[in-house]
């Protein structure tokens, strides 16, 4: 029998119900907030998979057209592969929940999440992350700490509790914060340059909010939830754990001081090697768990020389910045180029400037829209010294790109000011360590290579953690040793003024309110030092473009000349492009914008577009091309959609008789414009336009 609970959720109704859809699944609920309705499911193995070490979790997003009323575009008209947004959705799910399963919960796990119904006022990402929790809650998996989510906005200075997305449009602020009763787990955001203090104030009320939530998980939980499965964990070996730690512990411990990335991966791999050559030399179920606990022992003698000593693997103090080197303009073809060194992490940034013809266009659930700004994010397997085949980008990598995107997002310029599509590329030629953020150093240094008018230059840094009981230590600009074995990962970019963008993860139960603005500060501070290496490197955006950039020009006609330039099929604004060689775009609004790369040509197409579209003014004198003769007078063409009519009245300062005994088709004529009626037709003379000697001439002459 189907159960359902609900509450007043900031004003809207938000529901749980389980019981209806999906039976068969270990945990399905459906999350309705308005009319969007997400139904997520979570299924388990029965049993674990040989050989498997790990948490084999799997979350997936989709999105149906149909729950918005609309048919996908495309050749297949139905849904493919997951599009950007759905697979960051996807993490977004994922994240949270992962750290959250009881170690050593190595069954095969997959929750999937559809969007049945699409209102625009509510989102469906974070009802999915709802959904996601309560599944698992209700289920027999051993997943027993619910997780709540909510987003924050900050509209006028006040705080918005999920806000509508004509509300985000408005906000300085648009943060998703998950977290357990306890304490805070995940933040993905971006803001507009907001202080360390509203951002720990954000975080105060979305915590505050994901409590309401996560007592409505559990009252449904109370209705409907299963037994939890008894699930037999793995357990260490003793003996053979002493044997390992004998063998290898000091080993470890020297080599986790030494400073290079690969040199120390190397001699752990060795000690390892050498390790399960002596306790196990033939047995490979044997060599996988001398492997794990090899890891183990790893990770602790890291975490305690970090905590005892203060010190790092590569010498660094806590708080310390790696070395950092930029570098700008290297690539002398491309329209702006960065290369960003911090450590052993390296990124080569490239900015590519476009028209209109550019943009991304977008088909979702809300509606179809563009992107004039891009960035994407590559990790070829070169960066960390190994060999994979080349594929398309994978969630990785589209969520570091959209990470740096929503960094930079806030300083770039308006298209009014600056009418060019940006496509920012990011190569990871080195990684050691928050290759996302040299990405947003990287890239806001090609930004200003490229002559791109950003409002300020935005650093990032990314922030871990090492917590044993009351000792604790706060890392800046961590080492993926650190990151690996340590408890968070915080990204924070920002300017000199405040906060752009964050992103927070943790392994282990979340972090506390006192931790997180201990973090916070420490990461301004290494913000600001990141800047000053960036800012003596190249401080502002260049006045000039490259050479081999576009150069837009913006021109204005009447909305109602739209058709008159482009013409019957396209026949018009085509002969212009092909005449000038350049790129034309028209918006709705009667913006037209010219690109090239040769001034002179964009200047001849202003001027073909500015005779196709003229606008005639009354009491002004044009030369004309007599179009057709008629009874009553004659259709003089002014330009080439502008016509007139010269009144057999009109003509002369006599009478006329027949309009063939003044002109004949193909004459060019001098008229003046007499009127131009509602219609825009357009009342012409010639004899007001007839110089005064010779007006007086065809009146003796008349």
């Amino acid at each position: 029998m189907a159960q359902r609970v609900d509450m007043n959720w900031a004003g809207r109704p938000l529901v749980l119900e389980s019981g209806k859809m999906a039976k068969q699944a270990d945990g399905a609920v459906v999350v309705q907030m308005g009319d969007t309705i997400v139904l997520v499911t979570a299924v388990t193995a029965k049993t674990i998979r040989p050989g498997i070490d790990f948490l084999p979790l799997t979350v997936d997003y989709k999105e149906r057209f149909y729950a918005a009323g609309k048919i996908p575009g495309g050749f297949f008209k139905r849904e493919g592969r997951p599009t950007e947004k759905e697979t960051l959705v996807s993490r977004l799910i994922d994240r949270p929940l992962r750290p959250l399963f009881p170690d050593g919960f190595y069954f095969e796990t997959q929750i999937i999440a559809s969007v049945l119904s699409y209102d625009p006022a509510c989102s469906a990402d974070v009802l999915g992350m709802i959904g996601a929790s309560t599944a698992l809650l209700i289920s027999d998996v051993p997943f027993t700490d619910p997780v709540g989510a909510v987003r924050i906005g900050r509209v006028d200075g006040e705080f918005v509790v999920n806000p509508t997305p004509p509300q985000l449009e408005r906000s300085e602020l648009d943060l998703v914060v998950a977290g357990t009763k306890d304490a805070i787990i995940m933040v993905e955001g971006e803001a507009k340059g907001l202080s360390e203090e509203v951002m720990l104030a954000a975080l105060d009320l979305a915590h505050k909010q994901i409590h309401q939530v996560i007592d409505l998980e559990k009252q449904l939980a109370f209705l409907v939830g299963k037994p939890k499965r008894k699930v037999a964990l793995a357990v260490t070996d003793t003996a053979l754990a002493e044997k390992v730690t004998a063998a290898a512990e000091t080993r470890i411990a020297e080599a986790l001081r030494i400073a290079q990335k690969l040199d120390r991966q190397a001699k752990l791999d060795e000690i390892l090697a050498g390790v399960q050559s002596s306790l196990a030399p033939e047995d490979a179920e044997l060599q996988r768990k001398i492997a794990s606990i090899f890891h183990d022992l790893e990770r602790r003698r890291m975490r305690e020389i970090v905590l005892q000593d203060k010190k790092r693997a590569d010498g660094r103090g806590p708080a310390d910045i790696r070395p950092i080197t930029c570098e700008v303009g290297l690539l002398p073809r491309t329209h702006g180029s960065a290369l960003f060194t911090r450590g052993e992490t390296q990124s080569l940034s490239v900015v590519t400037l476009g028209t209109g013809e550019d943009e991304q266009r977008i088909d979702a659930l809300e509606g179809e829209s563009t992107r004039t700004f891009m960035l994407h994010y590559n990790f070829p397997p070169f960066s960390v010294g190994e060999t994979k085949p080349l594929r398309g980008p994978g969630r990785r990598e589209i969520g570091h790109g959209a990470l740096a995107e929503r960094a930079l997002k806030a300083v770039m310029p308006n298209k009014e000011k600056f009418p060019y599509t940006v496509r920012l590329v990011s190569d990871i030629l080195e990684s050691n360590g928050s290759s996302s953020m040299a990405t947003v150093c990287a890239g806001t240094l090609a930004l200003m290579d490229a002559g791109v008018p950003i409002t300020e230059p935005v650093g990032g840094i990314a922030m871990g953690l090492i917590k044993e009981g009351d000792r604790v230590a706060i890392l800046s600009d961590i080492l993926g040793l650190e990151d690996h074995l340590g408890d968070m990962d915080f990204k924070v970019t920002g300017t000199r003024q405040g906060i752009t963008a964050l992103q927070m993860d943790m392994k282990i139960g979340g972090i506390t309110a006192e931790l997180l603005k201990q973090a916070l500060q420490q990461a301004r501070a290494g913000r600001l030092h990141i800047l000053d290496k960036m800012e003596a490197a190249l401080s502002t955006p260049r006045k000039d473009l490259s050479t081999y950039a576009p150069r837009i020009i913006n021109i204005r006609i009447r909305p109602e000349k739209i058709g008159a330039l482009i013409g019957p099929g396209g026949k018009n604004i085509r002969a212009i492009v092909e005449k000038t060689g350049v790129k034309i775009d028209v918006a709705d609004d009667g913006l037209v914008s010219i690109a090239s790369t040769d001034e002179g040509a964009a200047r001849q197409a202003i001027e073909l577009i500015q005779q196709t579209t003229q606008e005639v003014e009354v009491g002004k004198i044009y030369t004309g091309r007599v179009r057709r003769i008629m009874e009553f007078g004659a259709i003089v063409q002014l330009g080439p959609n502008t016509d007139g009519l010269v009144h057999i009245s009109q003509l002369a300062n006599y009478r006329v008789k027949a309009v063939t005994d003044v002109l004949k088709e193909g004459d060019e004529v001098q008229v003046k414009v007499l009127e131009v009626d509602k219609q825009g037709k357009i009342r012409l003379s010639r004899k007001d336009a007839l110089p005064a000697d010779e007006a007086k001439k065809e009146s003796v002459g008349g």
